[in-house]
């Protein structure tokens, strides 16, 4: 007995270390996810804000940081050699092919967003933004048969009615200077970005399922790189077609208000922020659930609208308030809906079930991830 005792105390330490280290990546991960979340999105409009014009500089910018994960890669390749794993990449050939079309999507979903920001008081984009459940959920219904439940047709109908008031209600918060018809240009971009991201999040838990890749932490930053990647090349095209590599030398010299450190600084911050909201995103899922990282952006929602007004001198109208409020009540919905299936999902099945396999479904990354 006591040799057994013996046995088990190293196994019992290096399972203390392992939980130890995985709720402090989790602490980190959290702090980064609500660092980049709260701080892309309003460097993104302080640049619009002050002159910045150019919509491809700031979609390249979302992607261009993207060589911080690579430590984790490189960490995660070091651990596989040790073990006497020799693969290099872990994606399969058709997956990193999907990758660079999904990556394409993200780029274009970047350059809407960005028009969006460029008219929109940020308030109003983040509200519009947020309708991208909405988006989520019925691409999630056609690709991975993602059941639609009470909460989730909930969450649709307030996200719709939240949004469909700020466009009724846009005369209130329009920036000085701003046609009608760039504003709702902006608005229907920002609607746009909207369907995109919620294409994207099906997508790739669909990609994962149809071609059989096993999802890990690893698959995830290979394919989180490959995006990036293809992103940067999309995006790099179209600066070179529209001539911007040019213009922010002068942009910066001439243009910008804040003058050109400050212009450089703001889209070194921004492409920062952006990565770093990624690295959170991941790091949450890995370490917790894609559920745990929905609710974190739910809470940052009333963040995002009094940030602008704090910062941004924005003006929060009576619309934005109800609107804040359905769309709060909305992501709380279809995240109590998304817990109940996955709870259901990990019940004991009866005795008498079927063993018949669905797709998976219920998270932004493949049901079967692990860390």
């Amino acid at each position: 007995m006591a040799i057994e005792a013996r046995s088990s105390a190293p196994e019992e330490r290096g399972r203390e270390r392992k939980e130890t280290f995985r709720r402090v990546a989790l602490i980190l991960s959290i702090i980064f996810l609500v660092v980049g979340a709260v701080g892309a999105p309003l460097l993104t409009r302080i640049y619009f804000l002050h002159g910045g014009s150019r919509v491809w500089v700031t979609t390249f910018v979302q992607f261009i940081a993207f060589p911080l994960v690579l430590p984790l890669l490189y960490a995660s390749y070091l651990r596989r050699w040790q073990r006497g794993e020799r693969k290099l990449v872990q994606l399969s050939a058709k997956v990193t092919a999907a990758s660079v079309g999904i990556g394409i999507i993200a780029a274009a979903d970047a350059y809407l967003y960005t028009y969006g920001s460029m008219s929109l008081p940020l308030s109003t984009s983040t509200l519009v933004f947020s309708t991208q459940v909405v988006f989520t959920a019925v691409f999630a219904f056609l690709l991975v048969r993602q059941k639609f439940t009470a909460f989730s047709v909930n969450a649709i109908v307030l996200l719709v009615i939240g949004a469909v008031l700020l466009g009724v209600q846009s005369s209130g918060d329009r920036p000085p200077g701003v046609s009608d018809k760039k504003y709702y240009l902006s608005f229907f971009a920002m609607i746009g970005a909207a369907v995109l991201y919620g294409l994207m999040m099906p997508l790739i838990q669909w990609t994962y399922w149809w071609f059989k890749q096993k999802a890990t932490l690893t698959t995830v930053i290979e394919m989180q790189v490959i995006m990036s990647v293809s992103g940067i090349v999309f995006s790099a095209v179209a600066m070179i077609i529209n001539k911007d590599f040019p213009a922010i030398k002068r942009e910066a010299e001439q243009i910008y208000e804040l003058g050109e450190t400050k212009y450089y600084l703001v889209l070194v911050g921004a492409a920062l922020f952006w990565q770093m909201m990624t690295l959170g995103f991941l790091g949450v899922i890995c370490c917790s659930s894609g559920l745990f990282a929905g609710v974190i952006i739910a809470m940052l929602l009333p963040v995002g609208e009094i940030m602008p007004v704090l910062l941004l001198d924005e003006q929060f109208t009576s619309a934005k308030g109800i609107a804040t409020a359905l769309c709060f009540w909305g992501f709380l919905s279809y995240l109590y809906g998304e817990r109940q299936q996955t709870q259901e999902k990990l019940a004991p099945p009866p005795a008498t079930a079927g063993l018949e396999l669905m797709a998976p479904r219920g998270s932004v990354v493949p049901a079967e991830a692990t860390p």
